[in-house]
């Protein structure tokens, strides 16, 4: 913390720095009433000043850190046990140990301890990339195969393809003992090289690829056309950094097709970046809107579309026991502010609280609670949900064979608009 806050302390004295030497060139263009010398000498007396400002706040601070009796207590419980211990102890082990009894002390669901394969796993899902080769791997008969193949990814450039079993990576074997490795030795830096063994049709074959930024699909889009219908549909399952760019070229995609029902799907869908949200609502609110309300300790703030768009087709929301956070958000606003839109599927999961993250330099996170959000009419829904206007349980076949065929949640939707 100390760190970043010297981070900060040292940005706000450029800024400022920086602030005076464009007023010293602007008093050079005029006829200025003080000579160059008096100039420099008032740049270094407010430079000096800025650093005495600072240094007292963070001493200030500081100080106050070191008069916490807990946190006293805390730094002498870690030098005795480093220092007296009779066996050797890891430091980050005993570190991570403490936060994440203070992070469960907590006693709150959405507050959590993310270790570094978490941290990773969840920055990937959140910023809506990651970097890589472009390849989905099947472990199953204890063999890595391709299933999936990025069409404009560096792996289908390079030339690997659906079913290539791989069994080696950088001249180190893949066998049954290590596959679970494999994601590891793939990821990389961007830019960099990594040679792919693959077993294809009983024929070794070697692939250098170059490892490239690869887009997480969180976004798609299917056009259906049903007697005199034509329906535009979107799914979203999560909302991550990218999701908002990838929504609104599906969303243009459809319209130009003339579309004259949307649904969006939101099944399943665990939340994520409320902007990305916002972004979304504001294609179909204008800014009288109030989309969402967040509440915490300073008061009950109203956020609001920032775009002056709207759409007039009827829209459907589908919703089930796995939407959560930011997908509840989307599917309430609509609810509460759409003229011709209706719910369809299972009760939402409940969830009404806002968590941000934190990265620690030795790869670690945590997740931790800072507001609620409540409906654009201001109701909580945590712990209850949001209930469907049409409730319906997915018809079991689905989870087997997923076609529209055995979606009869999707079908409801589509009926029932109007």
């Amino acid at each position: 913390m100390s760190k970043i806050k010297n981070r900060e302390k040292k940005k706000s004295i450029k800024k400022f720095i920086d602030k005076n030497i464009k007023d010293f060139e602007i008093d050079l263009d005029s006829d200025s009433k003080f000579s160059i010398f008096e100039i420099i000498i008032i740049i270094f007396i407010s430079i000096i000043f800025g650093i005495i400002i600072g240094y007292i706040i963070t001493y200030t601070k500081s100080n106050n850190i070191e008069n916490d009796p807990n946190l006293t207590e805390i730094i002498s419980t870690y030098n005795t046990l480093k220092n007296n211990y009779y066996k050797d102890i890891d430091d980050n082990k005993l570190s991570n140990a403490a936060i994440r009894a203070m992070i469960s002390s907590l006693d709150d669901p959405y507050t959590n301890y993310l270790d570094e394969g978490s941290t990773s796993a969840f920055n990937e899902s959140i910023d809506g990339f990651y970097v890589g080769i472009g390849i989905t791997v099947s472990y199953e008969d204890d063999k890595c195969t391709i299933i999936l193949v990025n069409d404009k990814g560096p792996a289908a450039k390079a030339g690997l393809k659906v079913n290539d079993v791989i069994i080696g990576v950088d001249g180190k074997e893949i066998n049954k003992e290590n596959m679970y490795q494999l994601t590891d030795l793939i990821k990389g830096e961007v830019g960099t090289k990594v040679k792919v063994k693959v077993l294809r049709k009983d024929k070794e074959k070697t692939y250098t690829v170059t490892r490239e930024e690869i887009d997480i699909e969180s976004v798609i889009s299917k056009y259906y056309e049903i007697e005199n219908d034509k329906v535009g549909y979107i799914r979203i399952t999560n909302f991550a950094a990218n999701t908002y760019g990838q929504f609104k070229s599906n969303l243009e995609s459809l319209e130009k097709k003339d579309i004259n029902k949307l649904v969006i799907d939101v099944r399943s869908n665990p939340g994520g970046h409320l902007a990305q949200t916002n972004k979304i609502l504001s294609l179909f609110f204008d800014k009288k809107t109030v989309l969402y309300k967040i509440k915490n300790n300073s008061g009950t703030t109203k956020i609001y579309s920032s775009t002056k768009e709207s759409r007039k087709y009827p829209i459907a929301v589908i919703i089930n026991g796995g939407s959560a956070s930011a997908s509840e958000i989307l599917a309430s606003c609509f609810k509460d502010n759409y003229k011709n839109t209706i719910i369809v599927g299972t009760n939402s999961y409940g969830k009404g609280s806002v968590q941000k993250s934190q990265t620690f330099s030795s790869g670690i996170s945590i997740k931790y609670t800072t507001e609620q959000w409540l409906t654009s009419k201001g109701k909580s829904i945590e712990g209850k949900g949001i209930k469907p206007d049409y409730e319906v349980q997915l018809n079991e076949e689905y989870y087997t064979t997923p076609t529209f065929e055995n979606d009869n949640q999707l079908q409801l939707a589509i009926s029932k608009l109007k």
